[in-house]
């Protein structure tokens, strides 16, 4: 069963088109990942399947519900990781969890006991009578995360959710996350500007362009559209004998070196670097989702295409902060 189900989905801003006819499948218990620079929709998209925006035209089902007629239920079925900080620093991490479960009308029979169940999944069980105001931005995030599971939410929405982090704490946050769809088969929508994040998470990508879908496979599919892994050889080199190598598909000159573009380099390179002569230095890079985002994002998407489409959750944090 799908998760996410969308068909032809536009959003218009005034003369502006954020979402282009988007029709899109997610399974249950996916993590997918959404590319794209800002500005090229992919907010817009996920405000609508989270019925924070009302799509101009088209539709989609959210854990079954329409999010034209079925706003209510769709609510119920999804949890949210904003963008920016949305935990309270005056109360505890009890504290702002009991919060939640209240608003989503929780039983008080259950809260407690789940409440403590979403601690120990963050690792924060320890810290649980700790104001947040002494919490760090990864233990922040995590605490995020637990909020937006304490209601049992088929699905959630991660918006940035290592942005800002340190290195350690990215990693931290990413092993709960495969935690989620390991163990409870929660479908994950995640959007990151860090490429590593989104090829160690995701199941599939899809990158977004002016509004539409432009690639959608698994990381490994995008980087073979991409091509070529490089390889650069220093030395006496036998630049005729590279050539006639099945595998390689150019040999250049470039800063005293050569490079190479070959096809899997991983089961090719002792093959190469026994016909490459008599070889100083050796270099490989691989092709990595940076490559991929370059070739079908980068420089052909307007980065101000959607000016008027600003982050709904950006917005959320802005009003959220004047009224404190």
């Amino acid at each position: 069963m799908a998760a996410i189900k969308t068909e032809n989905l536009v959003k218009r801003y005034s003369e502006v088109t954020a979402v282009n006819g988007v029709s899109l499948e997610i399974p249950e218990g996916e993590v997918f990942g959404l590319l794209g620079p800002n500005g090229a929709g992919k907010t817009t998209l996920i405000s609508m399947l989270a019925t924070l925006v009302s799509p101009t035209s088209g539709t989609a089902l959210v854990a079954g519900h329409d999010i034209n007629t079925h706003s209510l239920e769709v609510r119920k079925n999804i949890g949210i990781v904003f963008q920016e900080p949305s935990v309270d620093d005056l109360l505890t991490a009890r504290e702002n969890l009991y919060l939640h479960s209240m608003l989503y009308g929780m039983p008080r029979h259950e809260i407690n006991p789940k409440i403590d169940k979403m601690l120990a999944l963050v690792s924060l069980t320890e810290r649980a009578g700790s104001f947040v105001k002494t919490f760090s931005g990864g233990m922040r995030r995590r605490l995020e995360i637990a909020r937006g599971l304490i209601h049992g939410p088929k699905i959630l929405f991660l918006d940035e959710p290592t942005l800002g982090l340190d290195p350690s704490s990215r990693k931290a946050v990413w092993s709960h996350i495969r935690e989620l769809k390991e163990t409870h088969n929660t479908t994950i929508i995640l959007t990151t500007h860090y490429m590593e994040e989104a090829d160690s998470l995701a199941d599939r990508i899809g990158i977004i362009n002016q509004g539409k879908i432009i690639e959608l496979d698994t990381p490994a599919a995008l980087k073979k559209k991409v091509g070529q892994d490089l390889v650069f050889l220093k030395g006496e080199i036998d630049e005729a004998a590279l050539k006639a190598l099945p595998f390689v598909n150019s040999v250049e000159r470039e800063n005293g070196r050569y490079k190479i573009g070959l096809v899997n380099s991983g089961a090719n390179l002792q093959a190469l670097l026994n016909a490459g002569g008599k070889i100083e230095e050796v270099e490989v890079r691989r092709v990595t989702l940076d490559d991929v985002f370059l070739k079908f994002a980068g420089q052909q998407i307007s980065e101000d295409a959607d000016e008027h489409a600003e982050s709904i959750f950006e917005r959320i944090a802005v009003n959220r902060s004047a009224r404190k």
